[in-house]
């Protein structure tokens, strides 16, 4: 073989290669302008979920053991601790996969 037979080889194969990703890389999804409507929902959603599993096991547990506010209040902050930590969670999915086209400290003001 020679080596403009191994060029032209390498080229085809770079074509293939590039054709092959143009088919395989993700579009970067368009958003609509609901999406951040969408997105501040299901936050609150998380959030009201937890508190209410939180206070149906805490009065669940009162009314098993006759000690009406003692478990509804423990388990109602619980459940609000573990809907605040998923719409934290959220938030950092949220952060990843936006766009990160804006570089870093462009908002930021100088101080002199």
């Amino acid at each position: 073989m020679t080596d403009s037979d191994e060029r032209e080889r390498l080229k085809a194969l770079e074509t293939r290669i590039s054709q092959v990703r143009a088919k395989h890389d993700q579009k970067p999804a368009a958003q609509d302008h609901h999406s951040m409507a969408q997105v501040g929902w299901r936050m609150v959603i998380e959030l009201v979920s937890g508190l209410l599993v939180g206070a149906g096991i805490g009065y669940g547990l009162d009314w098993v053991f006759d000690t009406m506010p003692l478990f509804l209040v423990v388990f109602t902050l619980l459940g609000f601790a573990a809907g605040v930590q998923t719409m934290m969670r959220s938030a950092r999915e949220l952060a990843v996969t936006t766009d990160q086209s804006t570089p870093p400290g462009a908002g930021d003001q100088k101080k002199d």
